[in-house]
C-alpha cells in the first residue's frame, strides 16, 4: 500500500524529504530529521545527493537553511503559544523530531494523497506533541471549517508556518488565505514564512514553472493583511545565513535584483 501511494504523492514534497535526510548526513548538520529517509525514498535521496552538493558548492543551501530558520522561529515562540497550524505541510517531521510539548496541537493541513502518505509511513512512529492531521484544499475555503472542527481555537495565539507555499498561489489566493489566517488568529499570534519577489518567481529555475506570486516588499504585504513585521531577512544574511549560505543577494532597494525573504509577523489585535 505505501509503495503504491509512494508513486502519487507530491514529489516536491519527497524532494524537500530528501534534502533533509542529506542535510542530516552531514557533520554540520543545520538540524536532524532522521524521518526523512524514508518518507523521501531512497530513489528520490540519491537523486537530491548531487544537487544538494552543486548548490552548497555555490553558497546556496536554501532548504536548508530555510528549515533551519523556521524551526528556530516555531521554537522561539512556544512560551506564547499552545498551537502551531503548518498549511501546505508537505512532509514535514517538526512534530516528531523537535522538543515540543506535549498538550502543543499541531495542525498539519495538506491534500489528501501527502496526508495519507505520511501517515503511512510515520504509522509506528510517535510525535512529541498532539499531532493532528487535516485533509483540505487549501485553494478552497473549506479547510477554515475542517481547521476547527478538529479542535483548533481561534481565541488563542497561534503559530503559522508556511513553509515554500505562498508562492505557488496567485496573488489573489495569497491575500485571501491571509485574510482567513487573520481571522482565525488572536492577538500576539505569530506567522513564519518565506517568500520571493518576481525577478525569481518569472526566473529560468526549473522550480519558477510552478510559482506565480512574487513579493518584493514583505513588510507591505503583511500590512495590507493586518500583521506587522517583527523579522525580514535574505538568506545570505547574518540572521538567516547559518555560516553556509555564503552567496550574497543584492541589496534590497535593488528592486530589480533577485530576491529572497525569510519573514516572520506578528498579529498585533
Amino acid at each position: 500500500m505505501a509503495n503504491s501511494q509512494e508513486v502519487t504523492v507530491s514529489y516536491t514534497a519527497r524532494a524537500m524529504a530528501a534534502v533533509r535526510a542529506c542535510e542530516s548526513k552531514r557533520d554540520d548538520a543545520l538540524f536532524v530529521d532522521p524521518f526523512a529517509q524514508k518518507l523521501a525514498g531512497d530513489e528520490v535521496v540519491e537523486k537530491a545527493i548531487t544537487l544538494t552538493e552543486s548548490y552548497e558548492k555555490q553558497g546556496r543551501p536554501y532548504s536548508q537553511v530555510r528549515t533551519r530558520f523556521l524551526d528556530d522561529f516555531l521554537l522561539n515562540n512556544l512560551g506564547n503559544s499552545l498551537q502551531v497550524v503548518l498549511l501546505g505541510a508537505g512532509l514535514d517531521t517538526r512534530a516528531y523530531r523537535l522538543n515540543l510539548p506535549d498538550n502543543l496541537r499541531f495542525y498539519e493541513v495538506d491534500q489528501e494523497d501527502v496526508i495519507v502518505y505520511k501517515n503511512q509511513i510515520l504509522a509506528n512512529e510517535q510525535p512529541r506533541c498532539d499531532r493532528r492531521s487535516i485533509v483540505a484544499d487549501l485553494g478552497a475555503s473549506e479547510w477554515v471549517n475542517l481547521l476547527l472542527a478538529a479542535g483548533f481555537k481561534p481565541e488563542e495565539p497561534t503559530i503559522w508556518i508556511l513553509e515554500g507555499f505562498i508562492y505557488y498561489l496567485t496573488e489573489e489566493q495569497a491575500i485571501s488565505l491571509m485574510a482567513k489566517i487573520d481571522e482565525l488568529s488572536a492577538k500576539e499570534s505569530r506567522l513564519g514564512c518565506d517568500l520571493i519577489n518576481n525577478v525569481v518567481c518569472n526566473g529560468s529555475d526549473d522550480w519558477a514553472s510552478m510559482w506565480q506570486f512574487g513579493c518584493g516588499v514583505p513588510e507591505d504585504f503583511f500590512a495590507r493583511c493586518g500583521w506587522q513585521t517583527k523579522t525580514v531577512v535574505q538568506p545570505s544574511d547574518p540572521e538567516a545565513c547559518f555560516g553556509r549560505f555564503t552567496f550574497q543577494f543584492p541589496p534590497r532597494e535593488d528592486q530589480d535584483g533577485i530576491h529572497i525573504f525569510f519573514a516572520a509577523a506578528v498579529e498585533l489585535g
